[in-house]
Protein backbone atom coordinates (compact mmCIF):
# COMPACT_ATOMS: atom_id res chain seq x y z
CA UNK A 1 0.00 0.00 0.00
CA UNK A 2 1.53 3.44 -1.13
CA UNK A 3 1.96 6.82 0.74
CA UNK A 4 -1.28 8.30 -0.09
CA UNK A 5 -3.68 5.61 0.59
CA UNK A 6 -1.45 4.65 4.16
CA UNK A 7 -2.91 8.70 4.55
CA UNK A 8 -6.80 7.60 3.50
CA UNK A 9 -6.87 5.65 6.59
CA UNK A 10 -6.57 9.08 8.57
CA UNK A 11 -8.31 11.61 6.92
CA UNK A 12 -10.87 9.74 4.38
CA UNK A 13 -11.56 11.72 1.44
CA UNK A 14 -10.60 15.05 2.31
CA UNK A 15 -8.09 17.30 0.24
CA UNK A 16 -4.59 16.03 0.51
CA UNK A 17 -1.66 17.43 -1.05
CA UNK A 18 -0.01 15.39 -3.46
CA UNK A 19 3.25 15.21 -5.05
CA UNK A 20 3.31 13.27 -8.40
CA UNK A 21 5.48 13.01 -11.48
CA UNK A 22 3.46 12.74 -15.11
CA UNK A 23 5.81 11.62 -18.30
CA UNK A 24 5.05 12.25 -21.79
CA UNK A 25 6.09 10.02 -24.14
CA UNK A 26 6.19 10.71 -27.84
CA UNK A 27 6.43 7.91 -30.73
CA UNK A 28 8.44 8.75 -34.29
CA UNK A 29 4.66 10.39 -35.49
CA UNK A 30 4.83 12.79 -32.22
CA UNK A 31 2.06 11.06 -31.27
CA UNK A 32 1.53 10.75 -27.48
CA UNK A 33 0.71 7.59 -25.48
CA UNK A 34 -2.21 7.81 -23.38
CA UNK A 35 -3.21 5.01 -20.82
CA UNK A 36 -6.96 4.21 -20.66
CA UNK A 37 -7.54 4.75 -16.66
CA UNK A 38 -9.40 1.52 -14.39
CA UNK A 39 -10.56 4.74 -11.94
CA UNK A 40 -12.01 7.20 -14.46
CA UNK A 41 -12.89 5.09 -17.35
CA UNK A 42 -11.14 8.44 -18.81
CA UNK A 43 -7.20 8.06 -20.95
CA UNK A 44 -4.27 9.93 -19.25
CA UNK A 45 -0.80 10.78 -19.10
CA UNK A 46 1.64 7.82 -17.24
CA UNK A 47 2.33 9.02 -13.84
CA UNK A 48 0.96 8.50 -10.19
CA UNK A 49 2.18 9.60 -6.74
CA UNK A 50 5.39 10.00 -5.14
CA UNK A 51 6.34 7.41 -2.14
CA UNK A 52 8.28 8.28 0.73
CA UNK A 53 12.10 8.65 0.14
CA UNK A 54 11.60 8.66 -3.54
CA UNK A 55 13.59 11.38 -5.55
CA UNK A 56 10.80 12.88 -8.06
CA UNK A 57 12.30 11.33 -10.85
CA UNK A 58 12.69 7.87 -9.43
CA UNK A 59 8.65 8.22 -9.45
CA UNK A 60 8.55 9.22 -12.96
CA UNK A 61 10.41 5.83 -13.99
CA UNK A 62 8.38 3.88 -11.38
CA UNK A 63 5.08 5.08 -12.27
CA UNK A 64 5.76 4.75 -16.11
CA UNK A 65 7.63 1.11 -15.93
CA UNK A 66 4.21 0.25 -13.65
CA UNK A 67 1.86 1.87 -15.91
CA UNK A 68 2.90 1.34 -19.68
CA UNK A 69 5.64 -1.45 -18.81
CA UNK A 70 8.53 0.83 -20.44
CA UNK A 71 11.44 2.53 -18.83
CA UNK A 72 12.59 5.86 -19.21
CA UNK A 73 16.19 5.92 -20.04
CA UNK A 74 16.76 9.55 -19.90
CA UNK A 75 13.58 12.18 -18.22
CA UNK A 76 13.95 16.03 -19.11
CA UNK A 77 11.93 18.41 -16.85
CA UNK A 78 9.38 19.98 -18.61
CA UNK A 79 7.72 21.89 -15.70
CA UNK A 80 6.03 21.93 -12.52
CA UNK A 81 1.97 22.28 -12.48
CA UNK A 82 -0.38 22.93 -9.31
CA UNK A 83 -3.22 25.12 -8.13
CA UNK A 84 -6.90 25.33 -8.60
CA UNK A 85 -6.87 23.74 -11.96
CA UNK A 86 -5.05 20.65 -10.60
CA UNK A 87 -7.75 19.74 -7.87
CA UNK A 88 -9.03 16.19 -8.70
CA UNK A 89 -12.24 14.66 -6.79
CA UNK A 90 -11.79 10.92 -7.57
CA UNK A 91 -14.74 8.70 -8.22
CA UNK A 92 -14.86 6.81 -5.37
CA UNK A 93 -14.79 10.70 -3.60
CA UNK A 94 -11.07 11.03 -2.52
CA UNK A 95 -9.90 14.62 -3.30
CA UNK A 96 -6.50 15.55 -4.07
CA UNK A 97 -4.96 19.00 -4.82
CA UNK A 98 -1.75 18.03 -7.01
CA UNK A 99 1.45 18.96 -7.58
CA UNK A 100 2.30 17.53 -10.85
CA UNK A 101 6.33 17.07 -11.59
CA UNK A 102 5.86 16.74 -15.63
CA UNK A 103 8.59 15.24 -17.37
CA UNK A 104 9.20 14.22 -20.88
CA UNK A 105 11.06 10.85 -21.50
CA UNK A 106 13.79 11.30 -24.29
CA UNK A 107 14.89 7.92 -24.72
CA UNK A 108 12.71 4.88 -23.07
CA UNK A 109 13.26 1.69 -23.58
CA UNK A 110 11.12 -2.18 -23.08
CA UNK A 111 7.54 -3.07 -24.71
CA UNK A 112 5.31 -1.04 -24.21
CA UNK A 113 2.35 -3.35 -22.45
CA UNK A 114 -0.29 -3.03 -19.92
CA UNK A 115 2.04 -4.22 -16.43
CA UNK A 116 -0.80 -2.87 -13.64
CA UNK A 117 -4.30 -2.79 -12.56
CA UNK A 118 -4.05 1.05 -13.25
CA UNK A 119 -4.21 0.62 -16.87
CA UNK A 120 -6.55 -0.67 -18.98
CA UNK A 121 -5.26 -0.01 -22.47
CA UNK A 122 -2.33 1.92 -24.00
CA UNK A 123 -1.53 3.44 -26.70
CA UNK A 124 -0.40 6.50 -28.92
CA UNK A 125 -2.63 9.57 -30.15
CA UNK A 126 -2.22 12.76 -32.17
CA UNK A 127 -2.28 15.94 -29.82
CA UNK A 128 -4.92 17.41 -32.03
CA UNK A 129 -7.09 14.09 -31.86
CA UNK A 130 -7.27 12.84 -28.42
CA UNK A 131 -10.15 10.99 -26.60
CA UNK A 132 -12.01 11.93 -23.81
CA UNK A 133 -9.16 12.67 -21.45
CA UNK A 134 -9.34 12.53 -17.47
CA UNK A 135 -9.40 16.37 -16.11
CA UNK A 136 -5.57 17.06 -15.16
CA UNK A 137 -4.54 15.38 -18.30
CA UNK A 138 -6.71 17.48 -20.38
CA UNK A 139 -5.29 20.71 -18.96
CA UNK A 140 -1.35 19.75 -19.47
CA UNK A 141 -2.34 19.14 -23.21
CA UNK A 142 -4.60 22.04 -23.48
CA UNK A 143 -1.39 24.36 -21.98
CA UNK A 144 0.97 22.37 -24.73
CA UNK A 145 -1.65 22.93 -28.10
CA UNK A 146 -1.81 26.60 -26.60
CA UNK A 147 1.49 27.26 -26.60
CA UNK A 148 2.21 27.86 -22.43
CA UNK A 149 4.34 24.48 -21.96
CA UNK A 150 6.55 23.63 -24.61
CA UNK A 151 7.55 20.22 -25.37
Amino acid sequence: MGYIMDLRKHVGHDPLIGIGATTLVFNDKKELLLNLRTDTGTWGIPGGSMELYETIEETAVRELKEEAGITADRLELVTVLSGQDFYFEYPNGDKMCTVIVLFKATDCSGEIKVSDDESKALRFFPLTGLPAMESRAQKIIDRILDGSIKV
